[in-house]
């Protein structure tokens, strides 16, 4: 038996920003060897992954397609792990493994949704990054949902983020005008400077969101990757072109929200014949070799980089979370359980 350090919401939280009283860090034990029969997996998680996604979770949810957090025990997310004991004939001792595991130095994995690591040459982080669930949101929701076209124009807010930064930069590549959108001048600097954006402004520091638009594309948007929601994408629907397509991965803007905002311009869904799509990354998993094979090259040529902002340790862990929700973080957001 060994101690666990473990992430534990105290009680749901219905609307506002999540505080990190709101999470406490508690150790626990654990057995390191799985009991006889098992088919469990027992892995020590190396890094997890702070998502917006996991904000929802933190209050009672119903008839969504992920479970509310349980308070009183660990919350659970994406992160990358090495198996330390399986009685899953899929996996071995000593394989690493990306997917679902819980926010605790060490984790009994009995249901599990884990990809083998074959690439280790790579970062390991980038697991729960630009080669995991953030890279293949990236890859589908531009390539499969928006079919873009050398030459279009590309808008994409929450743009310095973990997937957003990847799809600019995918958008570069085919040769698109591509812009984005960030909360800092710091996050601008980095999407013009490092990230390779044409563009990008500070939708803190502008008034009228229509009116930046408009700057930014005077000949409007082809393609929109929505990662906000709210008044942002009330702007982007006016400037959209006719058979713009925009794809929707998340809105952020809303997650801390008793009541969410409406949107005002629906009806030029209709003038200008947009197709807007929502989707879930999990029901496109089947198509990850495929993307791997399309973004390692890339990353190992330099034509893709990917920023993140680790920090260190399990007891750092809600501090890093709930400065996910504050713009806090440039880049990735990842927590370091322990390096290997």
């Amino acid at each position: 038996m060994v101690s666990n350090k473990q992430v534990i919401l105290r009680n749901y939280i219905s609307a506002g920003f999540p505080k990190e009283t709101d999470l406490y860090v508690t150790t626990g034990d654990i057995e390191l060897k799985l009991p006889e029969g098992s088919n469990g997996i027992l892995v020590k998680n190396l890094y997890l992954s702070c998502d917006p996604s996991m904000r929802p979770r933190m209050k009672k949810l119903e008839g969504s397609y992920v479970n509310s957090f349980t308070p009183g025990l660990p919350i659970s997310g994406y992160g990358v792990s090495e198996v330390l004991d399986s009685g899953n004939p899929e996996f071995k001792k000593g394989d690493l493994v990306w997917g679902r595991t819980g926010w605790e130095e060490y984790s009994l994995i009995t249901a599990p949704h884990l990809f083998k690591i074959q690439n280790i040459d790579m970062p390991l982080s980038y697991y729960i990054g630009i080669l995991g669930m953030p890279g293949m949101t990236a890859y589908v929701g531009f390539y499969e949902l928006c079919s873009p076209k050398q030459g279009e124009f590309v808008f994409i807010s929450a743009a310095s983020g973990a997937v957003g930064q990847i799809v600019g930069q995918f958008a570069k590549l085919l040769g698109c005008y591509v812009v984005g959108s960030a909360g800092s001048k710091d996050k601008v600097d980095l999407l013009k400077n490092k990230l390779g954006f044409d563009e990008a402004f500070n939708y803190k520091e502008e008034p009228d969101l229509n009116v930046a638009l408009k700057r930014c594309f005077p000949e409007g948007i082809d393609i929109y990757f929505e990662n906000v929601g709210g008044e942002m994408l009330d702007a982007v629907l006016l400037n959209m072109r006719i058979h713009g397509r925009i794809s929707i991965c998340g809105m952020i803007s809303q997650y801390n929200l008793e009541k969410p905002e409406g949107i005002h311009n629906l009806i030029q869904l209709i003038v200008k014949r947009i197709r807007m799509e929502g989707f879930l990354v999990l029901d496109y998993y089947h198509l990850y070799p495929k993307f791997l094979e399309m973004i390692i090259p890339r990353i190992k040529e330099g034509k893709i980089v990917y920023v993140e902002d680790i920090a260190e340790g399990l007891e750092n862990a809600p501090t890093a979370l709930v400065g996910l929700f504050k713009g806090h973080n440039v880049g990735k957001q990842v927590v370091a359980v322990t390096r290997k």
